[in-house]
């Protein structure tokens, strides 16, 4: 069929955009490459370095502009073909202002909230300091390497570069090239890549058992001295300024590029990176009327073993053409699937006829008719604002024979419900083949990612908030099923394997929901698109799974401007926000269920009860944004000094709490030495002397005690 005006649209700004980055590309390779007698470009070295300037410089400056932004944010399909050293033409000069101008804008708009992030930050991760050498603990984090539609975006070993292993790292003779608990430095990085290993679990922060502090052989490598950390180090202000100081680079940056847009080109095929094996479990498939394999699984998992161990997984989604079959051999960059990347399809899956059910023009959908092509497409709007069509179920039914009555349960297999914005491919009562597209859902057009969104999108991840529109996450592995419907809602049941545990959700009509039924979902899975929860992620897969999603969403914000923060410190902050607990059954002590107490404190609680062998206080780990976990510290003072003082100080007063000082903001506060570097150092040592002179006192005492009773 034709494509509609937003369609081309998008690959269109596609097309251009990868155009823009392999005209970089050649550049860079060309410009960085040595010359005979010639020194090396004095532009490269200068962005090179790292001293100013960066490659989306150069590529400007040497490349070609490429896409920019309308004021509204849209890109303009036409790019700037020039680059600065060969001049703009009168028309590209004008495009361009667009883009001039609003980087100015931001700039002066961003600044403030760069600011205040940055603050947050460093008020909340105040009082993480390394306290001691050695926690002792047998946990870790498992890092893996991040790929993205197949390229290797950041390898393994740059990601564990500086950390320690959990356990000993073994050659494939059965040497040991490190044993646990020493740092990974760049002289192992070799053997390492030489494993081929694609994940290792490594000592975090965020598994660290050191009591107010975090150890140094969880945090690695000083990173500003490649040495391993020292006691006393800042660790917490050293992480929020990474994180918060490229923030105002950021707000900056739009104003640097002067608004050239940057769109991510959606992957729409599957490459096998390696040559291999292909394994796939139980894979649903269906071929259409030119012969083409069609997926019909969602969240589809296909593994590439070599030598009988698995190198690869990839998702391949629904509605995808399949080119392999299961345990096929596969060569490197062999083209396994492709699929439409702004669209997802519904698909009949029997030849048939077409019968609309509840689709009513000017109700439950809208024709709509291009101004350019002519061509009428009909696009399902929201039907449930009207009270007359308020329980209309909208939906396309495939029919054996044209007069077949709706009401056979032969019927509801066949029955796919459609949500808002589908459009509807088919006419009523035409003839479908089964592998036949009958409608499709689209997605949003690329919107520039520019770091303006990207800002918001730090805070809003660590400030834990909901996001608009959540996605839905299964919270048991089982089957899906639906229920009778409620209102304009429906009703969704997964049922475990074992069909003990029954899950109801109540998901809008509206919505478009990821899986049908009969379909197996496991824990974690997304049956609802959006953003996923942060919250949901920490009750359902754990607090290491939410980790590593902080991890990625903050790196990616960042990356997409080119700026490299190192994971610990993004691994630092999570830490803060994960430290308090939920008590849900308290046990032989005095708490209360549904307290939020410090995680610390409960472990001691537990301790003691543990001794007198009394039943133990159960609790679950509770995530609090950054402000939130900030006015909730143990330290009043340091919570008064940063928002609503008024309300801190007289909730203090009221629970009579004393400050003991332990974090640094109190300490500059009351104006003592603070506990952190040569502080800690001199701290430590007036302790010891503190304790001999008191020793030194009592046994004089006892001396004079002894004499006196002597005398007497």
């Amino acid at each position: 069929g034709l494509i509609t005006q937003g369609e081309k649209y998008n690959k269109v700004v596609d097309a251009w955009s990868e155009c823009t980055n392999q005209v970089a590309d050649k550049m860079l390779e060309t410009i960085s490459s040595p010359v005979e007698r010639k020194p090396v470009n004095s532009v490269y070295i200068m962005a090179h370095s790292g001293a100013r300037g960066s490659a989306a410089q150069l590529k400007q400056l040497a490349g070609m502009r490429g896409l920019m932004a309308k004021p509204s944010g849209e890109i303009i399909e036409n790019p700037i073909k020039s680059n600065f050293k060969e001049g703009l033409s009168v028309l590209e000069y004008f495009t361009s202002t667009h883009g001039a101008r609003k980087g100015l804008a931001d700039t002066a708009l961003k600044t403030a909230s760069s600011g205040y992030l940055t603050r947050r930050l460093v008020d909340v991760a105040q009082d993480a300091v390394i306290k001691e050498v050695d926690c002792g603990t047998l946990n870790g984090v498992v890092v893996e390497e991040i790929t993205e539609s197949g390229n290797i975006t950041s390898p393994l070993t740059e990601r564990i570069l500086g950390r320690s292993p959990v356990e000993d790292i073994i050659d494939i003779e059965g040497n040991v090239i490190l044993e646990k608990g020493n740092i990974i430095d760049e002289t192992h990085i070799e053997s390492i890549n030489l494993l081929g290993e694609r994940s290792m679990k490594i000592r975090s922060v965020l598994t660290c058992e050191t009591k107010e502090g975090i150890c140094s052989k969880c945090y690695g490598r000083d990173l500003a001295r490649g040495t391993p950390v020292n006691i006393g180090e800042a660790v917490g202000i050293i992480a929020a300024q990474s994180i918060g100081e490229p923030g105002t680079q950021l707000t900056m940056r739009t104003f640097h590029i002067g608004g050239a847009a940057s769109a991510s080109v959606e992957q729409s095929s599957a490459i096998s990176p390696i040559n291999g094996k292909i394994k796939s479990d139980k894979l649903k498939f269906i071929n259409d009327a030119n012969n083409n394999k069609i997926l019909l699984t969602r969240n589809a998992i296909v593994k590439i073993f070599s030598n009988d161990e698995e190198k690869f997984s990839l998702r391949i989604p629904f509605g995808s053409r399949i080119f392999f079959d299961d345990n096929d051999k596969v060569q490197t960059n062999q083209l396994l699937a492709d699929w439409d990347p702004y669209t997802l399809p519904i698909i009949a899956e029997k030849d048939g006829y077409i019968k609309y059910v509840d689709l009513k023009q000017g109700v439950s959908f809208r024709e709509t008719i291009d101004d350019i092509t002519g061509i009428s497409s009909k696009i399902i709007i929201d039907w449930s604002q009207n009270p007359k069509s308020k329980n209309l179920k909208p939906s396309i039914s495939i029919v054996k024979f044209l007069d077949q009555e709706i009401d056979s349960d032969e019927l509801l297999k066949l029955n796919y419900p459609m949500s808002i914005d589908t459009i509807l491919g088919i006419e009523d009562g035409n003839e479908v083949k089964a592998g036949q597209v009958i409608a499709r859902i689209p997605k949003e057009s690329s919107r520039t990612k520019d770091i303006t969104g990207g800002l918001p999108r730090v805070a809003e991840l660590f400030e834990a908030r909901k996001p608009k529109d959540p996605a839905i996450m299964s919270e048991i592995d089982g089957k899906i099923s639906f229920g009778k419907d409620y209102k304009n809602k429906r009703r969704l049941l997964i049922t475990s394997i074992d069909e003990k545990d029954e899950i109801e959700l109540l998901i809008p009509r509206a919505k478009y929901l990821t899986v049908q039924e009969g379909d197996f979902v496991k824990r974690g899975d997304i049956l609802v698109d959006g953003t996923p929860v942060p919250h949901d992620i920490l009750r359902i897969l754990g607090v290491e799974e939410l980790a590593k999603y902080l991890v990625r969403e903050v790196q990616s914000v960042y990356k997409l401007q080119g700026v490299f923060i190192n994971d610990k410190h993004i691994e630092v902050i999570a830490r803060q926000m994960l430290q308090k607990v939920l008590v849900i059954d308290s046990g032989d002590s005095t708490l209360l269920v549904g307290e939020q107490i410090h995680k610390e404190t409960v472990r001691e609680i537990n301790k003691g009860l543990e001794d007198e062998n009394k039943s133990l206080v159960k609790y679950e780990p509770v995530l609090l944004g950054i402000t939130k976990a900030s006015l909730q510290t143990k330290s009043f003072i340091s919570a008064a000094s940063f928002q609503e003082t008024t309300k801190v100080l007289t909730e203090a007063a009221i629970q009579g709490k004393v400050d003991t000082l332990n974090g640094l903001k109190e300490n500059v506060i009351v104006g003592r030495l603070i506990p952190a570097g040569t502080g800690k150092i001199t701290t430590a040592y007036n302790e010891i002397a503190k304790k001999r002179d008191f020793a030194k006192l009592r046994s004089q005492a006892k001396i004079e005690e002894n004499t006196e009773n002597y005398n007497q």
